[in-house]
């Protein structure tokens, strides 16, 4: 009792400190230095406690219930239930609030007379706690309630720099396509009420029965629209590469790094943990979800020249990623193989972890970038590695997690996927194998591509000379932001060296989800590494220490093998007798349009040719030659339009009705009652 009632003052601290920092800021509002100090030190000091909230709740042999208030009536209880997969959560949620709170202190100051940091604090504190309220809301009434409270908060965030009206129509987006969402969430938990006669998350689980098959069916294709929209999954992705490039860049971080895996928790909630049964499709579906997603996520992300879109794109590369892993132990669960479902588990929580962590690396990075040069066009920067080294080390240190490259954390997650996608393989009837199969070839794809990626956006970004003036008088970034991005970095090598041991923790998480721990576990790690029943196994220490050993190596051989009396002369790039400048380098456009016309199929590239003449007589003496090249936005085409063109045709269709006839208005009402008079004496 002692444990809970503990608890329950905890998880009141941790909300109430968050609430502290959105009312002190927001009444603070006059003063921006105040403010901005008040609202990010709050979120910090939450921050530390979510963190070890977390860690503690995650310790407890059982979920802790948190009753904050008890009523007859489902829509006025508050309660809150944190197991370990809501535990996980809002540790993730938590930790990386901590570094993008310590960054947002120094990176806000550029706002200061410029907008005002009373409201910025206000939505960000409210912001986090919306999304710790979601992951460990008990009921689906509270749980919309911490869902639409993350949404509006992230949505002002969105639109804080409203004098630009790019943000402002992608606010719009978000807005609109997020409360798309919402009606499809709601929609499921209706139908799941109507079946169940409960709210409570707990009570659907236990009479998840009651609901019938094509009800079912249903649900989840409403919980993976509503849930894939926040996620970000293609084709509902339409709204994230607007959003998250508007919002200031600590903001892109939380939003990229920890918000959209809300979307991923519930649909692990709602897949795994209230159906004790699901049919073998449901997990191929989201299985083909992430192998599109992911895809075709790098693919976009490679015509893209704005930093921030270009991190955008790659987050619903990542979020395929993950749904590979989910979709993977669905497809296990339907089989009967929980010992296989583990290690699917597994590999989506860990990479849902190591993804906000070397995300939000990257977008702290690229905000660094753009506060010192005022652009997010990559080919106006170049030559940055030398004025902002720090900010550049840093940047190639998240794109080599990203590009999954080892020793660091993204390897492993993306290792686990593969392995668990192999037992696919080698596990399942021939349908399912095949689709494994063009999964996995789909994620060897993704992975190169997104190397190829990284590589363009480090080298036009930071390497060979500046092509701007800006670029050219850039500047290091505060100590406040390399510090935060430093720590991120380290928190990124962390959980790479000891994946073993993280693995083996997630374990835990995943066995209590589907309470396998009694199944004989074909997944087992270790300090050392991973290792998957003979299947296969790596080891991460192993590979650190080689790679450290390697480094070692050559530095002594630089050190000791070069002669002492040995002259060294450092002289201008042999330039063919012509002055070297900007224009000479390969520019990004240049270096994935290839990649682009090979895909073009999928992608619809298009060109777009314009010419101004010396002589308006003249057709044969062009002035100016320009190429643009770009992607059909085949969503708005296909998607988007033809709804927004059938919305519109019902709406002046139903306009008919309403003609300004007092006695046609009472007929409506008659009939409607009518209808409903007869409905319920059927």
């Amino acid at each position: 009792m002692n444990t809970i009632i503990g608890a329950q003052e905890g998880f009141f601290v941790l909300i109430g400190l968050f609430l502290i920092g959105a009312l002190g800021s927001l009444a603070l509002y006059r003063n921006a230095v105040l403010a901005n100090i008040w609202s990010f030190f709050f979120a910090m000091i939450g921050s530390l406690w979510g963190i070890a909230f977390s860690l503690l709740c995650l310790q407890a042999p059982y979920a802790l219930e948190i009753e904050a208030l008890l009523s007859h009536s489902p829509l006025l209880s508050l309660s809150f239930t944190i197991d370990k997969l809501s535990g996980f959560f809002l540790f993730t949620i938590s930790l990386i609030a901590l570094f993008c709170s310590l960054y947002g202190m120094g990176y806000a100051r550029q706002f200061f007379g410029r907008y005002n940091l009373g409201t910025l604090g206000f939505f960000y504190n409210i912001f986090i706690c919306g999304m710790m309220l979601v992951v460990s809301s008990s009921n689906s009434v509270l749980f919309l309630f911490a869902w639409e409270l993350m949404s509006l908060a992230s949505y002002f965030l969105v639109i804080y720099e409203h004098k630009e009206e790019s943000n402002v129509r992608a606010g719009f987006r978000y807005f609109i396509m997020m409360h798309i969402g919402t009606a499809f969430v709601v929609f499921a938990f209706l139908l799941l009420f109507k079946f169940t006669g409960s709210f409570s998350f707990a009570s659907i689980g236990e009479q998840i029965a009651l609901v019938p098959a094509l009800a079912q069916s249903i649900i989840f294709f409403c919980a993976l629209i509503g849930f894939g929209m926040k996620a970000g999954i293609i084709p509902l992705h339409t709204w994230l590469p607007a959003a998250h490039p508007a919002a200031p860049s600590f903001v892109s971080a939380l939003m990229s790094g920890v918000m959209i895996k809300t979307g991923i928790y519930m649909m692990i909630r709602v897949f795994l943990d209230m159906f004790s049964a699901i049919p073998e499709w449901w997990g191929l579906v989201v299985l083909a979800v992430g192998a599109i997603s992911s895809l075709l996520g790098v693919l976009y992300a490679l015509n893209e020249h704005d930093l921030k879109r270009l991190l955008a794109y790659h987050s619903i590369e990542n979020i395929g990623i993950i749904l590979l892993g989910l979709g993977s132990a669905m497809t296990f669960l339907s089989f009967d193989m929980p010992e296989l479902a583990v290690i699917g588990i597994i590999a989506a929580l860990f990479h849902t972890l190591n993804h906000a962590t070397f995300k939000s690396l990257l977008f702290l990075s690229a905000g660094s970038v753009i506060s010192q040069t005022h652009t997010r066009n990559i080919e106006e920067l170049g030559g940055i590695a030398k004025r902002m080294p720090a900010t550049a080390f840093l940047f190639l240190i998240g794109a080599m997690a990203i590009s999954a490259l080892p020793p660091l954390n993204g390897f492993f997650s993306e290792w686990l996927t593969f392995q668990t996608l192999f037992q696919g393989v080698s596990s399942l009837d021939a349908i399912s194998k095949w689709l494994f199969l063009l999964s996995a070839g789909s994620l060897a794809l993704t992975s190169g591509l997104a190397i190829a990626c990284f590589v363009k956006a480090f080298g036009v970004t930071f390497l060979a000379r500046p092509r701007s003036h800006e670029a050219e008088h850039a500047a290091e970034s505060s100590f406040s932001l390399i510090f935060s991005m430093g720590l991120l970095a380290g928190m990124i090598m962390l959980l790479g060296i000891f994946a073993g041991t993280i693995a083996s923790f997630l374990r835990e998480i995943a066995n209590a989800l589907i309470n396998s721990s009694s199944v004989p576990q074909v997944f087992n790690s270790s300090f050392e590494g991973i290792h998957i029943g003979g299947f296969a196994e790596v080891s991460s220490l192993g590979i650190a220490g080689v790679l450290a050993g390697s480094i070692l190596v050559i530095a002594m051989m630089v050190k000791y093998g070069v002669k002492r009396n040995q002259k060294v002369s450092i002289g201008s790039t042999w330039d063919c007798g012509v002055d070297l400048t900007s224009r000479m380098e390969i520019t990004g456009t240049g270096f994935s349009r290839s990649l682009i016309l090979i895909f073009k199929g999928i992608l619809k590239p298009t060109k777009q040719t314009g010419i101004e003449y010396s002589d308006a007589d003249s057709r044969y003496l062009p002035k100016v030659r320009t190429i643009a090249f770009g992607l059909a936005d085949v969503y708005k085409e296909y998607i988007e339009n033809p709804v927004y063109n059938l919305l519109v045709s019902i709406s002046e269709w139903t306009k008919r009705f309403q003609g300004g006839n007092l006695n046609a208005y009472i007929m409506y009402i008659f009939v409607a009652l009518l209808i409903v008079l007869i409905a319920s004496l059927l």
